[in-house]
């Protein structure tokens, strides 16, 4: 059973992305990221042009961050005022993110671009955690106590216009949150990424937030940072399609619910562990496809307008004739699904507890 993604002119399986979506979900809830640095190597493997996988992924990596930062502000686990900081520097960054993805794009080599980003990054990060979170389980492991001062300060917290974090008690200049965000911002734009995966190990080996603070704060950054990306990829390129956006959004917006749930009971050392083997997987999938896989021809398929049913037909139009509006559309759409997704969580939460009181 295969579908036609009247937007990205291609055939996909909406069971592979309903599964692989739901997957990406858990592991977001778990680690508080959008996912983007998994759904969108895995939907390009399945057959979506790159460019088109950064977009709409972008879209749906809005409606988990709605979803999971509404759980975490009902349970009061984010620092508004440290992740507004942030937003700052990445509106900038998504915006100079978005240029450079224009030129690339112009030129005929945003796919390159793209897959190489992916490649250099997902090493990077993967190994520089993996280092990290072994270190703290050996650790663990042989007991050992090591004191740590409340605030530990290298150069970049020396900057200047310092400010109170109370929230996280923290003190330290505005510019750290701001140049992370900015960094955040130009690599979601060109990956299709929340830029979470980048921001969370940021916020706890920079910042040096508290633990229990990182994944609401950078699922409510997340969200402003998705918004920027959607639109306007939305507005410029006509990228978005409604259809493969609904099919990550379900699958998505399930798994992060369960993943948040599962959070709970997981130790943060060994969580750390596998999200840096699942950046190094990730990274060497997309190695071999970039330089051993690239002779493998793609079948381009056309189909007329006539051949649409009306849903797709009314998305190609709706498109192509009120760009600005559909951009707007996908967002709400996506802002509803999620913002829905965390009460209907919370709801059954609360019956649950009740029903144990009574029993």
């Amino acid at each position: 059973m295969e579908v036609f993604l009247p937007i990205a002119q291609v055939f996909v399986n909406p069971i592979e992305i309903l599964l692989l979506s739901a997957i990406v979900g858990v592991l977001s809830g778990l680690f508080g990221v959008g996912g983007g640095f998994l759904m969108t190597p895995f939907l390009i493997f399945l057959g979506v042009p790159p460019a088109y996988a950064v977009a709409n992924e972008a879209n749906n990596i809005l409606a988990t961050s709605v979803s999971g930062s509404t759980t975490h502000y009902l349970k009061d686990t984010l620092d508004y005022k440290l992740g507004l900081m942030i937003v700052i520097g990445g509106a900038v960054g998504t915006t100079l993110g978005i240029y450079t993805f224009t030129y690339f794009k112009g030129i005929g080599k945003i796919d390159t671009v793209i897959s190489l980003a992916y490649m250099y990054i997902l090493a990077i990060i993967g190994t520089l955690m993996l280092v990290e979170s072994l270190g703290e389980i050996d650790k663990a492991k042989r007991n050992l106590l090591v004191k740590k001062k409340l605030h530990v300060h290298y150069w970049i917290h020396g900057l200047p216009f310092r400010m109170r974090f109370p929230k996280s008690k923290l003190y330290e200049s505005a510019f750290t949150p701001i140049i992370i965000g900015l960094l955040v911002g130009f690599i979601a734009a060109i990956m299709g990424i929340g830029g979470a995966f980048i921001l969370v190990p940021a916020m706890i080996y920079i910042i040096k937030m508290p633990t229990k603070l990182v994944p609401g704060t950078s699922l409510f950054v997340t969200i402003f940072v998705s918004v920027i990306v959607t639109f306007l990829h939305s507005f410029n390129y006509g990228s978005i399609d409604l259809l493969l956006v609904f099919m990550l959004v379900v699958g998505s917006i399930v798994g992060v619910q369960i993943g948040q749930k599962l959070g709970e009971k997981i130790d943060s050392s060994g969580l750390k562990a596998l999200l840096a083997i699942l950046l190094l997987i990730v990274g060497i999938a997309i190695a071999y496809d970039t330089f051993f896989a690239e002779q493998v021809a793609e079948e381009i398929i056309k189909i007329s307008n006539e051949d649409l049913n009306f849903f797709s037909l009314f998305i190609l139009e709706f498109s192509k004739d009120m760009p600005f509006f559909y951009g707007l559309f996908s967002i709400m759409f996506a802002v509803f699904l999620g913002v829905g997704a965390a009460f209907i969580r919370r709801f059954f939460s609360n019956l649950r507890k009740k029903l144990l009181l009574k029993s």
